[in-house]
């Protein structure tokens, strides 16, 4: 047994401060314990050590407020401090004392990252940086998910942030950052906790943790809910069901494979919000429900992955990834609410969806340490693989439309109630085969200078097949290669251990849809990112900052094609030239303070400008210096979380956090528009004005022994405001609701 002796004075210090922490690995990789100095650290420490005969305390780690476990969407090891752009996570504790029940809650904690919109209550769309995160910038443990359901936050041990450009490391991604979820993992430590929440609107939700090991080479833990709820909204409910089951093997000292299963059932209603009365929004009460009574939802997602780490030597890593995912998803419902006349009437149309995707996906990597010389290199390569296979229906209903209603007088108690059913006339499926093999090194010329440098090549091909049930065809799309180099270049210095000061260059492609003016694929969109910031801890971490300040452009804007091959004039959006311009640059400052033991506080501040900088001008063009739609300028946000440590009142927490998000635009952008009969100024208006506002959540509660009660006041003032998608999910936000939160420990 190897003791590591520390200083008196070094101890009392730190029982003082508050902010040092211990990392206790006995006998990696079979535990990994975070242990915070208190008044009971060393009785923590030394009962470990006793429970741990036969095996080597092999080292005590004394880290600062820093992330003390490595950040895994960064994939390659990195320090935050080393890496050239900015970093934010979220860890459970956070999201167990703001009591989230959805991830759009969690991140209230992350600056420049919003909800954009609701989707008809199907989905949470966020976006960062002025672009669109849904699509290919939503990971779980480091794999791209079907973002199309709202996934569950009770197994999720982090949410990690990774801002701006990430497509060296994950491929063909936006370049607003990316979001990885991780659940929770197996311990050889037994424990578990039970839990029960309640609140407004019929909202229970009881969920399950368990963990521990089954022998002294595999562990477990197996995480597990179920929630029922109604809504502010009338008629508007849900029904889900989740279980996440995992499994660690140490097979040997220096191998470890994890296998995780997942699967999520989720019944819900189809919302579509309020309606729109060509840019306003209808002046109605919040809980009003347009919708069929019978309208209805369902999605079903399930995934498998395994995980193998195997350690060569303390230098050289190989981590091998490999992930099955399933997502289903139908809904039928009346449609959206985008053609509301003046008076208020609105004829209801009918709506039936129905979409599924299989996503198969394998990571290889390699990590290590070596030298050239004085130069230090750590080296990050590999290659990853996905395919991804959708099926979309198309339905059609006859008639088309349900009924007529007016929302001013909308009465549910006399509307329609029977059920029309839809034909399904099309069928397409699209296979897509996403492939990438890249390369990154960390270069330290000194403690204080250091370079990463990294390269990757992505190649994505996709083909779709359309079934025509009407007309009894079946037609085969040609199919779309794209390919692109994406470099990245950063270079950090640290005149300090606890600053960094960092700049870097990121490129990344976006493919389009549509062709030519001579029918063949249009290239994708080159993007560029530039990004530049400081990282500082004060006082052993008792206080950190980052400030970043960033760019993107993106110089191949695809806009639709002034003339046709033959020159004569183009009227057809799907024929498009790569033309124009937009750009998004801002700032953003984070803040996460630990002043005192029991106090966490966490503060941040984005701006953020995107723009369409150059565009054509002709009929059907975007409007030159027009900012982009649901980008706020301004966002920020403001957390504490104290639990009273000693005295009467020892267990006693109280917490609250606020959100900001500024005026932005809802709808379509603006366009020209030739038609000066219908548009006098031939522009066709179509921006929704939308102005900011601030949510406050505010909560309390008490621990004894091994049993937790802690209750939230959620928008304390009762703010209205609307998630808007484009101009058919006018969503607005929950009104004033209470949550309360039971919890047992095991």
């Amino acid at each position: 047994m190897k003791y590591i002796l520390l200083p008196l004075t070094f101890l009392t210090f730190c029982f003082n401060s508050q902010a040092q922490e211990i990392a206790s690995n006995t006998n990696s990789p079979k535990d990994n314990t975070l242990y915070y100095f208190s008044n009971d650290s060393i009785k923590s420490i030394s009962d470990t050590v006793k429970n741990k005969k036969g095996q080597q305390l092999k080292e005590v780690v004394i880290t600062a407020n820093k992330q003390p476990k490595p950040v895994t969407a960064l994939r390659s090891g990195l320090k935050p401090m080393d890496t050239p752009q900015s970093v934010q996570v979220i860890g459970s504790e956070i999201i167990e004392q703001q009591q989230a029940i959805r991830l759009s809650e969690v991140l209230k904690n992350a600056n420049g990252v919003y909800v954009g919109s609701a989707r008809g209550g199907a989905q949470e769309s966020f976006f960062s940086r002025g672009y669109d995160m849904s699509a290919n910038n939503m990971f779980k443990n480091g794999f791209r998910y079907n973002a199309g359901s709202i996934p569950e936050v009770s197994s999720l041990d982090k949410v990690e942030f990774l801002k701006g450009g990430s497509a060296l490391l994950y491929g063909n991604v936006a370049p607003g950052g990316i979001l990885n979820l991780v659940t929770k993992t197996p311990s050889f430590k037994s424990g578990g906790e039970v839990s029960m929440q309640i609140g407004s609107y019929s909202f229970y939700k009881p969920s399950v943790d368990f963990y521990g090991p089954l022998n002294k080479s595999i562990a477990y833990r197996f995480t597990g809910s179920y929630e029922n709820s109604e809504s502010f909204r009338d008629v508007v409910k849900r029904e889900r069901i989740y279980v996440n089951p995992s499994l660690l093997f140490n097979v040997t000292d220096k191998t470890q494979i994890t296998v995780q299963g997942d699967f999520l059932s989720d019944d819900w209603t189809p919302d579509f919000g309020t309606g729109i009365i060509g840019t306003e929004i209808v002046d109605v009460p919040r809980s009003n429900f347009y919708g069929a009574l019978w309208s209805n939802g369902k999605t079903n997602s399930a995934s498998a992955s395994a995980l193998v780490n195997h350690d060569f030597n303390k230098n050289w890593k190989l981590n091998f990834n490999s992930s099955f995912q399933s997502y289903d998803r139908e809904s039928k419902s009346t449609a959206q609410l985008s053609t509301v006349k003046d008076n208020g009437d609105w004829t209801r149309p009918l709506v039936q969806n129905k979409n599924l995707e299989q996503i198969l996906g394998d990571q290889l990597s390699l990590q290590g340490h070596f030298n050239t010389g004085s130069i230090k290199h750590q080296l990050f390569t590999g290659v990853d693989w996905e395919n991804s296979f959708t099926t979309a229906y198309t339905y059609t209903f006859t008639p088309a439309n349900y009924d007529t209603i007016n929302l001013y007088n909308f009465d549910p108690s006399t509307q329609r109630n029977d059920i029309p059913n839809g034909t399904v006339t099309q069928i397409v499926k699209t296979d897509t085969n996403r492939f990438g093999i890249y390369a990154q090194d960390l270069i330290s010329f000194t403690e204080q200078i250091k370079l990463l440098a990294g390269i990757r090549w992505s190649w994505q091909e996709s083909q779709a097949e359309t079934n025509n049930l009407v007309k009894n065809t079946i037609t085969e799309g040609a199919k779309r290669p794209d390919n692109a180099f994406s470099p990245k270049i950063g270079l950090v210095y640290q005149p300090t251990k606890d600053m960094s000061l960092f700049a870097s260059y990121s490129n990344s492609f976006t493919p389009n849809t549509g062709t030519t003016v001579d029918l063949q694929p249009i290239k994708p969109s080159i993007i560029d990112q530039y990004e530049a910031g400081i990282k500082k801890d004060f006082w052993r971490g008792v206080l950190s900052t980052n400030v970043t300040v960033y760019q993107i452009t993106n110089n191949n804007l695809a806009q639709t094609a002034e003339f046709k091959a033959d020159g004569s004039a183009n009227t057809d959006t799907s024929i498009k030239t790569l033309s124009g311009e937009t750009k998004s640059k801002g700032i953003e400052v984070d803040v996460t303070a630990r002043p005192i033991e029991g106090l966490s506080i966490i503060a941040g501040y984005s701006y953020n400008d995107m723009r369409y900088t150059k565009t054509s001008g002709l009929n059907g063009s975007f409007i030159e210096g027009d900012r982009v739609v649901r980008t706020p300028a301004n966002t920020a946000n403001l957390s504490f979380f104290y639990t009273l440590q000693t005295g009467m009142l020892k267990g006693v927490s109280l917490g609250a956090i606020g959100n900001y998000i500024g005026d932005r635009l809802g709808g379509w952008n603006n366009q020209y528009n030739n038609d000066l009969t219908k548009y006098p100024d031939g522009i066709w208006h179509r921006e929704i004005p939308l102005e900011g506002y601030t949510t406050i959540d505010v909560s309390a509660g008490y621990s004894w022994k091994k049993i937790s009660v802690l209750c939230k006041l959620a928008n304390i003032t009762n703010e209205l405001n609307y998630t808007v998608h484009e101009n058919y999910s006018v969503n607005p936000i929950a009104p004033r609701q209470v949550l309360v939160s039971l919890k047992y420990q095991l």
